[in-house]
């Protein structure tokens, strides 16, 4: 649940800690070392055991890479973590680098000595990384080096035990299809394409495939877990019989064999042996598993996860099941709005914001018998300059009273048994400036955009993400984050290979769930953002056209600031779909709202604007 967090790196412990990892180099025989945010098994929320990046650094977002040589010591981040970067780590010690223009691979070339030995755990790495990583090497003949330990693991003293989180099981009014449907889909495909098995690296995957749900990492409700899946139909499943009771075995025990994660490794040999043809994605195993193939003699022959696109493409029961943890959590939404619109200014928090929003949603979901899982991510709640951080974390160091005449941008997600949320709201504390309106309403006009957008098959995120910044881009400024994610279902609320961004090549398909969120940010200012998760509808034939079309239907309800709109930056179709999403909003809402006063908010929340 929420909680303000606090590096577990500090500054005046990160020169100390870099000390301590060189001074491990001579026995290596390396001349750095990379650190990524990424654990063993490639997630994006680790456990506390594998947060090594943030201990080594002090930067805590979800995306990263340190490289430390003998001389410098690099912490590559995108666009969204530039300034929780200088805010972080000690600038004296780290210096910051380009990760989408320049990541290691492509500053190693550039600065890196003749004769670099890079050392990596291979177990945090996938094969796709490696072979980037071999290849710029090579410009400068160099070597990367397969550590047998992680360094940093013998410096972590008080490093954490590795999670037993519970496993339940995911019921099929929830999944929508059997395990053993899923299963056997898989190893009939392995069959056609004359494969031995198929190694599951990915937790969400291993979860959607055997219908479980787990609580190893924060926010995200995968058991840290992976799986072999033969061609016959066997399937073996690596999980930790601690996390598992009675009802969990028994269930797991008709679909698969439940075998230690300790014996994976040889199970992997075995089905290696004698010229074994494994299907891996290169994008998601580790190269430590791929490199058991390759020493087996097995073949090792890349493709996609299996589970990928099927559990993006939600099926009937997962759609429906998110659009009514939608309904919920928006009546949790409109409860916490009417709180802080009634609270005096100067009052609140951003603490104190964010646990209300959660407290909200803990009620609503009690009184709906629907209970509130967890976040689906930590809460982002960042009042004027704070909004300017795209991925703000609040700390009880740096967290601030929201006042009157500045935005408050809110960004936060919930985990309920039938679905996942994300939602952001930016809401103004009484009158405003002009200009954060007309950004505002630029930013509104872009999200509008992607929400009534029409599309062929075979159209790609990339292809819509310019919608989303027209207006932005006439104004000249943008965003530095893509406009959409794929969300998962009671999964994670950052799922691929669905996306909406400017590098997004994966076609959309009916039944994908994607976030629509573009944002403007003005750093040191304020920030910007309004998100509303989407799905893609099936197609549709359209009067007078040709071929049927694509389209996206809405799952969040929540009302929009109306008092931040300029009307008159909206054109006659943008404000008729806005007026007609707050009318949609009070008809879908208002049901599960019963307190007098928030029903009034809700109803005026919602009023028809006119140009």
């Amino acid at each position: 649940m929420f909680q303000s967090f606090d590096v577990t790196s500090t500054p005046q412990f990160g020169r100390e800690r870099v000390a301590g990892l060189r001074a491990a180099f001579g026995d290596l025989g390396i001349d750095g070392f990379l650190v990524p945010r990424a654990d063993e098994y490639q997630g994006e929320y680790v456990p506390q055991c594998s947060e090594r990046l943030a201990w080594l650094t002090g930067f805590t977002g979800s995306a990263g890479v340190a490289l430390v040589t003998h001389s410098q010591a690099v912490v590559f981040v995108d666009g969204r973590y530039v300034t929780q970067l200088a805010e972080q780590v000690d600038g004296s010690v780290f210096t910051g680098g380009d990760l989408v223009n320049e990541p290691p691979h492509v500053w190693l070339p550039r600065h890196g000595k003749k004769g670099f030995r890079l050392g990596i755990d291979p177990w945090l790495h996938t094969g796709a990384e490696v072979r980037r990583l071999e290849k710029a090497l090579a410009e400068i003949d160099g070597k990367l080096v397969f550590l047998p330990h992680n360094p940093l693991d013998k410096l972590w003293s008080d490093r954490p035990a590795e999670p037993l989180g519970g496993v339940i099981i995911q019921d099929i009014g929830q999944a929508g299809v059997l395990a053993k449907d899923k299963l056997a889909t898989i190893a009939a495909n392995l069959k056609e394409k004359n494969l031995k098995a198929v190694l599951i690296t990915d937790p969400s995957s291993v979860a959607w495939i055997f219908n479980i749900r787990g609580s190893d990492v924060p926010h995200t409700p995968h058991p840290l877990a992976r799986a072999i899946i033969h061609a016959e139909g066997a399937a073996e499943l690596f999980l930790d019989k601690r996390k598992t009771k009675v009802e969990a075995e028994a269930y797991l025990a008709q679909i698969c064999k439940q075998l230690p994660p300790a014996e994976l490794t040889k199970r992997l040999a075995a089905a290696a042996a004698n010229g074994g043809r494994i299907l891996v994605d290169p994008d998601l195993a580790p190269y430590a598993l791929t490199d058991i193939i390759r020493r087996e003699g097995g073949e090792i022959v890349e493709g996609s996860d299996p589970a990928k696109l099927p559990r993006a493409c939600k099926n009937a029961a997962e759609i429906n099941g998110s659009a009514a943890a939608h309904l919920q959590d928006g009546a949790a939404m409109v409860e916490f709005l009417y709180w802080l619109e009634t609270s005096k200014p100067g009052t609140v928090t951003e603490i104190a914001a964010a646990e209300r929003l959660e407290a909200c949603r803990a009620r609503v979901g009690e009184s709906m018998q629907n209970p509130l899982k967890d976040i689906s991510f930590d809460t982002i709640s960042g009042a004027g300059e704070h909004g300017a951080v795209i991925h703000y974390r609040v700390t009880t160091a740096s967290d601030r009273l929201i006042e009157a005449g500045e935005l408050f941008l809110i960004d936060s997600g919930a985990q309920y048994i039938n679905g996942t949320t994300d939602i952001t709201r930016t809401v103004g504390i009484g009158a405003v400036p002009e200009e954060q309106k007309r950004f505002f309403t630029l930013v509104l006009k872009g999200m509008i955009a992607i929400s009534m957008a029409r599309f062929p098959k075979g159209t790609r995120g990339c292809d819509l993400d310019p919608l989303a910044r027209i207006a932005l881009w006439k104004a000249g400024v943008d965003y530095a984050h893509g406009t959409g994610h794929g969300v998962g279902s009671y999964l994670s609320v950052h799922e691929g290979p669905q996306r909406i961004a400017r590098l997004a090549v994966q076609e959309l398909l009916p039944g994908m769930i994607l976030s629509n969120e573009p944002g403007y940010y003005r750093p040191g200012h304020f920030g910007i953002r309004i998100e509303n998760l989407i799905y893609i509808r099936d197609p549709e034939e359209i009067e007078g056209g040709d071929i049927p079309m694509l389209g996206f239907e809405t799952l969040t309800f929540c009302p929009i600031d109306r008092s931040l709109v300029l009307v008159e930056l909206l054109t006659h179709e943008e404000l008729h779909w806005l007026n007609e999403y707050h009318a949609r909003t009070r008809e879908a809402l208002m049901p599960l709202i019963h307190d007098h006063d928030i029903r009034a908010w809700l109803e005026n929340a919602t009023l028809e604007l006119k140009h």
